[in-house]
């Protein structure tokens, strides 16, 4: 068996074993299904890690392309195992990337043009009810290990369901929603509509049922602390990053950063507003009529402009971007998820765009001065570049390495190197977009020293001026996060939350930016004034996704 070959049978096994991330990478033929979250469905896919493991331990890469391959399954595959041998899969409750929100977000990723688009949605509706008993069945089998997730994990969580089971007030139940969109696509068959309507009703009263249980008994079972402590937190920031860091250097180096990126930020204000302090100058620009924009069609249609505009002046200057992938779409992330703004990307062939999901947060006034930048990480030359480009490498990459080959330092540190990397490149001369992409570098160095210090109890600096001395806890970090980003409340406020349920995530930021920027000046180093930054980021991207230590071990061979 040869390494693709391996990595092919790989893809379709784990496609077979869960569809919720078969459609998040669009991978086909597992449409009508979703994935057995109980204890039975988590053994079958360990199991298939460890035999592809074993497997993989026999094969004998001919090429160079090859061995690159081999070594990114194999990384994956080591880490997968090693949270799996710690049943991190028997506690899978957090504010984001949980089952909860996945089932629902698959939905966002199917098509609705046809009847028969509409009949796989349907079937996969009708699939909910028994997705989450086994996601029930295996927090139940979690709390008799005693391994279970924080309470605020929890009661996160049931807040999300209660949002998709419209008992969030403003709500609507989300499967209904299907429903009346099916009737305002224009699709008429009666009976196909009343299947979904029975189906909705049913996965409407599973999460009823779930969010029930996580507030009735789950929560009243767990003790489990905010912070996983440094044996949990060392073995997530290792499956994140793809590297095993000087935890107590990294959280050192994120104050560093911290202050370096607030010297900026204020050097960038006083060209807006002189005289002023940061937070008045960023006060002034969220006041800003000239830079805002009224409602979510229009928040859309200025995100699309933008998406299309910075394609078309990149492309064929900075990086050649293939036709097939330059369509990249703006939508309006569907309530009850995180804060943040996120994208997903195509399918594995290509019929389905990229796409930029924005949570409104019920807001109707966007300041745009700030989104500038965030969408470049999510769009181009952030994400939707990175990960569409690997979709097209088929002579170069296995499928394991097009599809679900995904590592967040590699990728979160790309998208984060390319917001600066606009800067560099001429994309930010208005000094408001300077310090949004600024703001943003600023929220990412206080996700290093929060998630860090939280996780691991670290005391915070006695040369702060509040609190200095003092150990990590969420109190303190909710006005810290607040105070240093310069994010508005209610999205830090999830932020906070998303880094006590997903440790080691979000510093994969900083510090996967760290090494594409070390690794780039190693390459203009090594080759001095023959230098081609449009070549570096080609051959770079062309790698695919991997681990950071391989990342920077192959970007020195270029």
């Amino acid at each position: 068996m040869t390494v693709a070959g391996l990595a092919d049978r790989y893809v379709d096994t784990v496609a077979a074993l869960d569809p919720v991330a078969a459609t998040f990478e669009g991978v086909p033929g597992h449409e009508t299904e979703l994935t057995d979250y109980s204890p039975d469905g988590i053994a079958a896919r360990i199991t298939h890690d460890r035999a592809t493991r074993a497997e993989l331990a026999t094969a004998h890469p001919q090429t160079d392309a090859e061995r690159i391959g081999a070594v990114a399954l194999e990384r994956h595959l080591d880490t997968a195992l090693d949270l799996a041998d710690a049943d991190e899969d028997l506690r899978p409750l957090r504010v984001i990337a949980s089952p909860v929100t996945s089932i629902v977000m698959c939905f966002d990723l199917m098509e609705r043009a046809t009847a028969a688009d509409w009949a796989q949605i349907a079937a996969r509706v009708g699939a909910v009810p028994a997705a989450l008993d086994g996601l029930v069945a295996s927090l139940r089998e979690g709390m008799r290990r005693g391994v279970t997730a924080a309470g605020r994990q929890a009661f996160a969580c049931a807040r999300q369901a209660e949002t998709f089971a419209g008992s969030t007030p403003g709500t609507i139940p989300y499967f209904a929603g299907l429903v009346e969109e099916m009737a305002g696509a224009g699709v008429d068959e009666p009976a196909l509509r009343s299947d979904l309507e029975q189906a909705a009703a049913r996965a409407t009263d599973a999460y009823v049922a779930l969010g029930r249980f996580l507030v009735d008994e789950y929560l009243p079972g767990t003790d489990a602390p905010d912070g996983v402590g440094p044996e949990r937190y060392r073995r997530w920031a290792r499956a994140f990053t793809g590297t095993v860091l000087d935890l107590e250097e990294t959280y050192e180096w994120g104050w560093e950063e911290l202050y370096r990126i607030e010297a900026a930020m204020a050097a960038v204000g006083e060209r807006i507003v002189p005289g002023e302090p940061v937070g008045a100058v960023i006060e002034h620009l969220e006041l800003d009529s000239s830079r805002t924009v009224e409602g979510e069609d229009a928040l859309l249609g200025w995100l699309q402009d933008l998406i299309d505009r910075t394609t078309d002046a990149l492309d064929g200057v900075h990086f050649d971007i293939p036709p097939e992938i330059r369509r990249c779409e703006a939508m309006i992330a569907p309530p009850g998820g995180a804060a943040a703004m996120y994208y997903t990307g195509p399918s594995e062939d290509l019929s389905r765009p990229g796409r930029t999901w924005y949570p409104t947060l019920g807001r109707t006034t966007f300041p745009l001065w700030g989104e500038v930048s965030i969408c470049y990480h999510e769009a181009v030359p952030g994400h939707h570049l990175q990960v569409a480009t690997v979709r097209t490498q088929r002579d170069r990459l296995n499928r394991f390495q097009r599809t679900i080959g995904w590592n967040s330092g590699h990728g979160e540190g790309w998208a984060l190197y390319a917001e600066r990397l606009m800067g560099e490149l001429g994309f930010l001369e208005d000094p408001a977009y300077e310090l949004g992409m600024l703001r943003a570098q600023a929220m990412r160095a206080v996700r290093v020293v929060v998630d860090i210090g939280l996780h691991l109890s670290l005391p915070i600096p006695h040369s702060e001026p509040e609190h200095g001395g003092e150990t990590w806890t969420p109190e303190l970090a909710l006005p810290f996060v607040i105070g240093r980003s310069h994010f508005p409340e209610d999205f830090m406020a999830s932020e906070v939350d998303r880094y006590l349920g997903l440790p080691g995530q979000a510093i994969s930021y900083k510090v996967g930016e760290r090494v594409w920027l070390r690794a780039r000046d190693a390459a203009r180093a090594r080759v001095g004034d023959s230098f081609d930054l449009k070549s570096f980021h080609r051959r770079a991207l062309e790698l695919g996704s991997m681990g950071l230590d391989q990342l920077e071990d192959e970007l020195a061979r270029i």
